[in-house]
């Protein structure tokens, strides 16, 4: 396991952060939302992620089972996060690999989750 430190954030800027995060444990999800989005999430525990900007100006989105807090910018409308609870029952953060500063996407090999049979 690799964590490193990242900055990432929306569209506009309104919207920034800080995450101690491995990519190499990146993943793809087949859900609704997760396709229709194109995300590619990695985990971090709620401690490894810091708000640099826009804590407020974020919205919510809540579907399905309303377990997972999705959470966009009001101006652009970019999820670059989600927060929820892991497996383990400890608080996440789901990133959005896709608005992490700096990240070769090509060189990610996220696993596919089936999350639409869930």
């Amino acid at each position: 396991m690799t964590v490193q430190h990242y900055t990432g954030g929306c569209h506009c800027g309104d919207v920034q952060f800080d995450v101690d995060i491995d990519l190499d444990q990146t993943i793809v999800c087949n859900c609704s939302i997760c396709t229709k989005r194109g995300f590619i999430w990695a985990f971090a525990s709620a401690e490894q992620f810091h708000w640099r900007t826009g804590e407020n100006a974020t919205g919510e989105y809540l579907f399905n089972k309303h377990a997972i807090s999705h959470r966009f910018c009001q101006r652009c409308g970019v999820e670059a996060f989600a927060f929820g609870v892991a497996p383990s029952g400890g608080r996440t953060a789901a990133i959005n690999v896709r608005c992490l500063d700096g990240v070769d996407l090509a060189a990610l090999k996220p696993t596919a989750i089936d999350g639409a049979s869930r």
